[in-house]
């Protein structure tokens, strides 16, 4: 459905260190970046990254967050544990969450700048 999402960050650098780790175990890199601008994907970008001077302001009530698949269960492990070592803070331990599905394995961050992402893995343990 979507060809690529953009978020609004106070600090790219940040950013970078924070999604470098986070996107690593699950396949994706930065693609693209230039002053102030990353991409993120696996062979196109799908993630754009962008410093801006007003970023949306955090509000875990908005129901907002971006799912990221993983290929395994510890790729979800190793997003949380990445994510948590560049500044994100936890928002749920990996896991599996059964009252999403017999399979539903995954792990919530919250990124420097108070956006909500999840990754999930769906194969069998």
């Amino acid at each position: 459905m979507f060809d690529h999402i953009s978020i609004g960050v106070r600090d790219a650098a940040t950013s970078k260190r924070f999604y470098d780790a986070a996107l690593k175990p699950l396949g994706y890199s930065c693609l693209s970046q230039s002053p102030g601008s990353l991409g993120y994907g696996a062979q196109s970008v799908a993630l754009w990254v962008n410093e801006v001077p007003r970023p949306v302001p955090a509000d875990e009530k908005s129901g907002l967050h971006f799912c990221f698949a993983a290929p395994t269960r510890g790729g979800v492990d190793a997003f949380h544990a990445g994510a948590l070592r560049e500044g994100g803070s936890d928002n749920g331990t990996p896991g599996l969450r059964a009252d999403y599905g017999e399979n539903y394995y995954a792990a919530f961050v919250i990124d420097p700048d108070g956006y909500r992402l999840e990754a999930y893995c769906g194969a069998a343990g």
